[in-house]
């Protein structure tokens, strides 16, 4: 299957979206952020010097999804309905898992939405909690779940 941003030369452009149908639109992400287990219990307790990490984080979160056009160059601004950013505890990791929905009525989906959403909410984590401890790791961003649309739905392995 080709790339969908090349043109025939292979040059990068947006997909036309004008022919595709109006449909109901999901994309959940999913990811992680690792850190010392002194930050975790920081962060647990309410402790951070900046205020409610995980507060701050999932407001970033819903505005990274809202200004994702302005971040990736090809993507199309859309018309989002819902943004929601779950931030949960793991001490399993330590840190802190990360998980947005959003949803949209359109002719293309928001998985980069979602994407964008998770990866501003960890980035935050990460610097309002940088001052106790600059070796935090993120990772495992990922689509959980996309529906709506031509292709249907997709769904990833957990």
């Amino acid at each position: 299957m080709p790339l969908t941003h090349f043109d025939g030369k292979g040059d990068a452009h947006m997909v036309d979206v004008t022919d595709k149908a109006v449909t109901d639109r999901v994309a959940v992400a999913g990811g992680w952020i690792r850190m010392l287990p002194e930050t975790f219990e920081i962060i647990a307790e309410g402790r951070a010097k900046k205020g409610d990490v995980l507060s701050v984080a999932r407001l970033a979160g819903i505005m990274g999804a809202k200004r994702t056009a302005d971040l990736i160059p090809l993507c199309h601004p859309l018309p989002i309905t819902k943004v929601a950013v779950e931030l949960t505890l793991d001490p399993d990791l330590p840190g802190v898992r990360a998980e947005a929905t959003v949803k949209t009525t359109g002719q293309t989906g928001v998985e980069m939405e979602a994407l964008t959403s998770v990866s501003t909410a960890l980035l935050t984590v990460y610097d309002m909690a940088k001052a106790v401890d600059r070796g935090m790791e993120i990772g495992g961003i990922h689509v959980l779940l996309k529906d709506g649309g031509k292709s249907g739905r997709y769904e990833a392995a957990r």
